[in-house]
Protein backbone atom coordinates (compact mmCIF):
# COMPACT_ATOMS: atom_id res chain seq x y z
CA UNK A 1 0.00 0.00 0.00
CA UNK A 2 0.88 3.56 -1.00
CA UNK A 3 0.35 5.28 2.70
CA UNK A 4 -0.40 3.97 6.03
CA UNK A 5 -4.06 4.53 5.66
CA UNK A 6 -5.25 1.27 6.22
CA UNK A 7 -3.69 1.72 9.75
CA UNK A 8 -6.96 3.79 10.09
CA UNK A 9 -9.61 0.78 10.15
CA UNK A 10 -6.85 -2.03 11.07
CA UNK A 11 -8.39 -5.18 11.44
CA UNK A 12 -11.87 -3.86 11.42
CA UNK A 13 -12.51 -3.98 7.97
CA UNK A 14 -15.80 -2.25 8.12
CA UNK A 15 -15.95 1.28 8.20
CA UNK A 16 -19.31 2.94 9.37
CA UNK A 17 -20.69 5.59 6.39
CA UNK A 18 -22.88 8.04 8.94
CA UNK A 19 -25.92 9.60 6.94
CA UNK A 20 -28.23 10.13 10.24
CA UNK A 21 -27.09 11.83 13.68
CA UNK A 22 -28.14 8.76 15.20
CA UNK A 23 -25.85 6.80 12.83
CA UNK A 24 -23.32 8.87 14.32
CA UNK A 25 -23.63 7.72 17.89
CA UNK A 26 -24.06 4.75 16.96
CA UNK A 27 -20.79 4.67 15.00
CA UNK A 28 -19.78 6.58 18.08
CA UNK A 29 -20.39 3.84 20.89
CA UNK A 30 -19.15 0.69 18.41
CA UNK A 31 -15.45 -0.54 18.07
CA UNK A 32 -14.84 0.53 14.81
CA UNK A 33 -11.55 2.77 14.33
CA UNK A 34 -12.40 4.62 11.75
CA UNK A 35 -16.10 6.63 10.22
CA UNK A 36 -17.21 8.19 6.96
CA UNK A 37 -19.02 10.81 7.78
CA UNK A 38 -21.82 12.17 5.27
CA UNK A 39 -23.67 14.49 7.15
CA UNK A 40 -23.58 18.01 8.50
CA UNK A 41 -23.19 21.34 6.89
CA UNK A 42 -21.34 24.68 8.04
CA UNK A 43 -23.33 25.06 11.27
CA UNK A 44 -23.19 21.40 12.91
CA UNK A 45 -19.70 20.13 11.55
CA UNK A 46 -17.68 20.97 13.95
CA UNK A 47 -19.72 19.23 16.37
CA UNK A 48 -19.95 16.17 14.79
CA UNK A 49 -16.21 15.57 13.91
CA UNK A 50 -15.48 16.72 17.46
CA UNK A 51 -18.22 14.19 18.71
CA UNK A 52 -16.98 11.46 16.40
CA UNK A 53 -13.09 12.43 17.54
CA UNK A 54 -13.63 12.46 21.32
CA UNK A 55 -14.93 8.69 21.29
CA UNK A 56 -11.42 7.63 19.27
CA UNK A 57 -12.59 7.10 16.24
CA UNK A 58 -10.06 9.06 12.70
CA UNK A 59 -13.02 10.73 10.69
CA UNK A 60 -12.94 11.05 6.94
CA UNK A 61 -15.43 13.79 5.94
CA UNK A 62 -17.18 13.34 2.50
CA UNK A 63 -16.89 16.96 1.59
CA UNK A 64 -19.55 16.22 -1.25
CA UNK A 65 -22.16 16.26 1.10
CA UNK A 66 -21.89 18.84 3.07
CA UNK A 67 -24.05 21.75 3.14
CA UNK A 68 -22.55 25.23 2.72
CA UNK A 69 -18.96 24.48 1.32
CA UNK A 70 -18.16 25.53 -2.04
CA UNK A 71 -15.86 24.99 -4.78
CA UNK A 72 -13.31 27.39 -3.66
CA UNK A 73 -10.04 26.46 -2.68
CA UNK A 74 -9.79 28.04 0.88
CA UNK A 75 -12.87 25.35 1.25
CA UNK A 76 -10.09 22.52 2.60
CA UNK A 77 -7.71 25.10 4.70
CA UNK A 78 -11.09 26.08 6.39
CA UNK A 79 -11.75 22.23 6.80
CA UNK A 80 -8.33 21.40 7.69
CA UNK A 81 -7.73 24.21 10.30
CA UNK A 82 -11.01 24.50 11.83
CA UNK A 83 -12.80 20.96 11.46
CA UNK A 84 -9.54 19.01 12.00
CA UNK A 85 -10.80 15.15 10.48
CA UNK A 86 -8.20 13.12 9.73
CA UNK A 87 -9.20 13.55 5.80
CA UNK A 88 -11.80 13.56 3.59
CA UNK A 89 -13.44 12.01 0.51
CA UNK A 90 -14.42 13.20 -2.55
CA UNK A 91 -15.51 12.98 -6.59
CA UNK A 92 -13.95 16.09 -7.31
CA UNK A 93 -10.36 16.33 -8.36
CA UNK A 94 -9.77 19.88 -6.77
CA UNK A 95 -11.14 18.72 -3.65
CA UNK A 96 -8.54 15.53 -3.42
CA UNK A 97 -5.71 18.42 -4.21
CA UNK A 98 -6.14 21.35 -1.80
CA UNK A 99 -6.83 18.65 0.88
CA UNK A 100 -3.60 17.21 0.65
CA UNK A 101 -2.18 20.62 0.17
CA UNK A 102 -3.34 21.71 3.20
CA UNK A 103 -2.01 18.18 5.23
CA UNK A 104 -5.38 16.00 4.92
CA UNK A 105 -5.43 12.29 3.94
CA UNK A 106 -7.62 12.03 1.02
CA UNK A 107 -9.84 9.30 -0.36
CA UNK A 108 -10.88 9.98 -4.02
CA UNK A 109 -14.76 8.04 -4.36
CA UNK A 110 -15.09 6.61 -7.75
CA UNK A 111 -18.56 5.55 -9.93
CA UNK A 112 -17.23 3.04 -12.28
CA UNK A 113 -20.37 2.89 -14.58
CA UNK A 114 -18.51 1.35 -17.26
CA UNK A 115 -14.93 0.42 -18.77
CA UNK A 116 -14.47 4.28 -19.93
CA UNK A 117 -15.23 5.08 -16.54
CA UNK A 118 -12.17 2.57 -15.15
CA UNK A 119 -9.56 4.24 -17.51
CA UNK A 120 -10.81 7.93 -16.64
CA UNK A 121 -10.78 7.04 -13.22
CA UNK A 122 -7.19 5.28 -13.07
CA UNK A 123 -6.01 8.43 -14.49
CA UNK A 124 -7.35 10.38 -11.62
CA UNK A 125 -5.36 8.66 -9.11
CA UNK A 126 -2.52 9.29 -11.24
CA UNK A 127 -2.50 12.74 -11.25
CA UNK A 128 -4.47 13.79 -7.86
CA UNK A 129 -2.49 10.63 -5.48
CA UNK A 130 -5.46 10.12 -3.02
CA UNK A 131 -3.95 7.96 -0.10
CA UNK A 132 -7.29 5.77 -1.13
CA UNK A 133 -10.12 5.13 -3.45
CA UNK A 134 -13.19 4.44 -2.94
CA UNK A 135 -14.99 2.77 -5.58
CA UNK A 136 -18.88 2.58 -5.87
CA UNK A 137 -20.58 0.38 -6.18
CA UNK A 138 -19.08 -1.99 -4.26
CA UNK A 139 -20.71 -5.41 -5.82
CA UNK A 140 -17.91 -5.14 -8.80
CA UNK A 141 -15.30 -7.92 -7.40
CA UNK A 142 -13.58 -8.25 -11.12
CA UNK A 143 -13.46 -4.40 -11.49
CA UNK A 144 -11.87 -4.67 -7.65
CA UNK A 145 -9.41 -7.13 -8.31
CA UNK A 146 -9.03 -5.03 -12.13
CA UNK A 147 -8.17 -1.75 -10.41
CA UNK A 148 -5.81 -3.45 -7.64
CA UNK A 149 -3.83 -4.87 -10.41
CA UNK A 150 -3.18 -1.20 -11.79
CA UNK A 151 -3.25 1.40 -8.61
CA UNK A 152 -1.17 0.76 -5.56
CA UNK A 153 -3.65 2.66 -3.40
CA UNK A 154 -5.92 0.43 -0.67
CA UNK A 155 -9.54 -0.23 -2.21
CA UNK A 156 -12.79 0.76 -0.29
CA UNK A 157 -16.05 -1.04 -2.02
CA UNK A 158 -18.66 1.35 -0.78
CA UNK A 159 -22.48 1.22 -2.33
CA UNK A 160 -25.00 -1.11 -2.33
CA UNK A 161 -24.16 -3.82 -0.11
CA UNK A 162 -26.55 -5.12 1.33
CA UNK A 163 -25.33 -8.41 3.48
CA UNK A 164 -22.46 -10.14 4.59
CA UNK A 165 -21.79 -11.86 1.88
CA UNK A 166 -21.18 -9.18 -0.19
CA UNK A 167 -19.25 -7.37 2.00
CA UNK A 168 -17.10 -10.79 2.09
CA UNK A 169 -16.89 -11.06 -1.81
CA UNK A 170 -15.39 -7.43 -2.29
CA UNK A 171 -13.11 -8.17 0.74
CA UNK A 172 -11.94 -11.47 -1.52
CA UNK A 173 -11.70 -9.69 -4.62
CA UNK A 174 -9.12 -7.03 -3.20
CA UNK A 175 -10.80 -4.25 -1.76
CA UNK A 176 -9.15 -2.98 1.88
CA UNK A 177 -12.04 -2.56 3.28
CA UNK A 178 -15.96 -1.53 2.52
CA UNK A 179 -18.07 1.15 4.00
CA UNK A 180 -21.83 0.80 4.42
CA UNK A 181 -24.60 3.10 5.53
CA UNK A 182 -26.57 0.56 6.87
CA UNK A 183 -26.37 -0.37 10.45
CA UNK A 184 -27.58 -3.66 10.78
CA UNK A 185 -23.80 -4.62 8.93
CA UNK A 186 -21.74 -2.85 10.96
CA UNK A 187 -21.03 -6.39 13.34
Amino acid sequence: MKTGLHDYWGDKRIIPAVRKPEDLQAACRGDWPAVFLLIGDLLTLDDYVAQAMRSGKKVFLHVDFINGLGGDPIVMRYIAERVKPTGIISTKSHFIKQAKKNGLLAIQRLFLIDTSALEHSVQNIVQNEPDAAEIMPGLLPSVISRLKDRISLPIIAGGLIQNHDEIETALRAGASAVSMGSRHLWT
